[in-house]
């Protein structure tokens, strides 16, 4: 290690890596965060996994960490629980406070606060217990896909073809957390654009071989194809991005993070999803769009790791 190096670990302190969690993305978060874990032990920084388990966290105690960087998806890392826990406890931390990792999560909180700020998401409906599946399907047309408002890694997703399916999906939407709506299905072309330090990374397009980047294509798929650089001009991919920034402005966001677009077969770029703690795995989109940029896995969790000053802490 450089002096220079040894100075810019030694600036960060002693670093809790939260991994874990409780959610449906438990495996995917201990993943990343041994990743990022391992990382930062290679760039000389003084850093300790902790599996963060729903009984370890009722009792978790920072005291003699420096700051955290939060490496735990899904509800309980993802959602400003963590976030307030942090605050509350004084410890800096990587990525959005409490307000934008909530709204972060929350996908139908995200669609009215876009609505309201002329920012483009698809239509939907909310479905209730009792909702009618030939008028959800008159509205939003055929196919359309269902979620869960607060799902994570696409659990919980299912694209319906037919009304008679709308309920089937409704159910298992239901096995996430969160409200459960319908939205019209976009035919076209998916992109991603990584955030960091408040700047946008290279787009990147998604290929996959089903009908949408699922859980399989995300983490078990060895045919999803990342176009970085997309076939895209470079005014195109300049649009994506500022659609990007302005989308997790708009929730508040901060530091890092992915917001995910469709672009339909006419051109008009739809906003999908924010995603305030995105994973660091081998598989995923961040680390491929920042080496795109020539940033390297362990500079990048550096890079992020800097995103934990803005909490409370001086350089």
């Amino acid at each position: 290690m450089t002096r220079t190096s040894t100075q810019q670990a030694d600036r960060y302190g002693r670093v809790a890596v939260l991994m874990g969690g409780w959610s449906g993305e438990r495996e995917i978060s201990l993943a990343s965060g041994q990743a990022v874990f391992q990382a930062l032990q290679r760039a000389g920084v003084d850093v300790v996994a902790i599996d963060l388990t729903e009984a370890r966290a009722r009792n978790l105690d920072l005291l003699g960490f420096d700051r955290a960087f939060i490496a735990l998806h899904g509800m309980g890392g993802e959602d400003g629980t963590l976030q307030g826990c942090l605050e509350i406890a004084g410890v800096p931390y990587t990525g959005s406070g409490v307000l934008g990792s909530a709204l972060g999560m929350d996908k139908l909180a995200c669609k009215r606060l876009w609505s309201g700020t002329n920012l483009p998401s698809a239509p939907y409906r909310l479905l209730s217990a009792d909702f009618d599946p030939a008028s959800v399907a008159d509205a939003l047309g055929l196919p359309l896909i269902v979620k869960p408002s607060r799902g994570g890694s696409s659990l919980g997703l299912t694209r319906v073809q037919r009304a008679e399916e709308l309920q089937a999906a409704y159910q298992a939407a239901r096995t996430q957390p969160g409200e459960i709506f319908a939205e019209q299905w976009i035919t076209g072309r998916e992109y991603t654009v990584a955030i960091l330090g408040n700047q946008p990374l290279p787009v990147i397009q998604i290929e996959t071989p089903g009908h949408f980047y699922d859980y399989q294509a995300k983490y078990q798929s060895d045919t999803t194809r990342y176009l970085c650089p997309p076939p895209l001009d470079t005014a195109a991919q300049i649009e994506l991005q500022t659609l990007a920034l302005s989308a997790f402005a708009a929730i508040d966001g901060y530091g890092w993070g992915r917001v995910d677009l469709l672009q339909d077969v006419h051109g008009e770029n739809y906003l999908i999803e924010v995603n305030t703690v995105p994973g660091m795995t081998d598989h995923s989109l961040v680390p491929k769009a920042a080496a795109q940029a020539g940033i390297g896995f362990d500079e990048l969790c550096l890079r992020i790791l800097d995103t934990s000053f803005r909490n409370g802490a001086t350089d």
